[in-house]
């Protein structure tokens, strides 16, 4: 890549939202934006997110609550499925966009369309991107859109480089699950103390008010909302993201509705807490690149098995073990065994079943 490279320049995921952004609004005209991380498994929103010309708050809920619930044209979902990753509200029309419920609800912002696109690494979705044109301007058109897809591949891969553990502090305090509970329409109406002590953990960034005095992020309403989504049957992804802290821990949210008297739609009841090994498993697995059979060996190291004990539990041969150790030390940059185990274990991140003096973390 070019020497001066937004992409490989970036220290984290928000200065490379600044920086990426910055170089495309030289080749696309737009108005507003708005760039996120999202889930890998889920495809929820997460931290950080970054947003240029609009509210920071009721507008960015207002616009994940109708991608989530109501009627949309090339839903997030369906772009990080598809050939190409990125689309335009009234090209793919035919400009015709009042059949998107978002765009009505952009029309009244003065918004006139939107050119959105999927980060995707390893066919994950990493990140999305919202550009908007204010009213008045030309539509965006197919050359705009084939630019900002062609850059989903190396900004994914980017931003799934950053999960990669850091030598990040336990979470402080309570080891407890905060809990947060809303009404069938999404208004929160309880909180416990320790939902509020992970949400003062977590980083700036776009949130809604509400009478509990504290904001909520939108990564943790949108949650939420994604639970009344699978309810609803619009949506069967799970109701669940994990969120990066200020200190560089995680956070898993999840969330599901109840039902009330007769079957009737009850709260939505969403669990705040410390993400357990087996859910960062994945997801730092994903960051190195290491693909599912490296992940296993990878375990059956931090085990203290010996090659030939690992080739035999998963019914291999050595020489078979040796080269998925060889290229796993390759994408980890380490050189022996007791730097791999220290570089992705130590953090607590990965569950080490029956490994003596080790502790069960999360579900395995």
């Amino acid at each position: 890549m070019a020497r001066h490279d937004p992409i490989t320049q970036a220290a984290d995921s928000l200065d490379l939202f600044t920086r990426v952004s910055a170089r495309l609004r030289e080749r696309v005209i737009f108005d507003a934006a708005a760039w996120s991380t999202t889930d890998p498994e889920t495809g929820l929103v997460t931290a950080p997110m970054w947003v240029q010309n609009l509210d920071g708050g009721t507008q960015c809920y207002a616009y994940w609550e109708c991608e989530l619930l109501e009627e949309t044209v090339i839903p997030f979902r369906e772009l990080a499925r598809s050939t190409t990753p990125a689309g335009a509200l009234r090209w793919n029309t035919g400009d015709l966009p009042g059949r998107s419920a978002q765009y009505r609800r952009l029309r009244g912002q003065g918004l006139m369309d939107e050119l959105r696109a999927v980060l995707r690494a390893g066919n994950k979705p990493w990140g999305v991107v919202s550009l908007f044109r204010n009213a008045g301007r030309e539509p965006f058109g197919q050359a705009e859109i084939d630019l900002v897809a062609a850059m989903s591949a190396s900004l994914g891969a980017r931003l799934r480089s950053f999960a990669r553990p850091s030598a990040a502090p336990a979470l402080a305090g309570t080891s407890a699950p905060g809990m947060i509970l809303f009404t069938p329409d999404g208004t929160a109406t309880s909180i416990n103390q320790e939902a509020r002590h992970y949400l003062a953990l977590l980083p700036d960034g776009p949130s809604e008010p509400s009478a509990l005095g504290v904001r909520l992020p939108i990564w943790v309403v949108g949650t939420a909302v994604q639970a009344r989504a699978v309810a609803s049957e619009r949506d069967g992804r799970t109701a669940r993201v994990r969120i990066r802290t200020r200190d560089g821990g995680w956070i898993a949210c999840h969330a599901s509705c109840l039902s009330g008297p007769d079957g009737l739609p009850g709260p939505t009841a969403l669990i705040i807490e410390p993400a357990p090994a087996s859910d960062m498993a994945p997801i730092i697995a994903e960051a190195y690149g290491l693909s599912r059979r490296e992940l296993e060996i990878t375990q059956h190291i931090a085990r203290g098995l010996a090659t030939t004990e690992i080739a035999a539990a998963l019914f291999i041969s050595a020489h078979t073990v040796r080269d998925h150790i060889r290229a796993i030390f390759d994408k980890t940059e380490v050189s022996s065994r007791g730097e791999l185990v220290a570089r992705l274990f130590t953090e607590n991140y990965w569950p080490l079943r029956n490994r003596p003096g080790a502790t069960a973390y999360g579900r395995v």
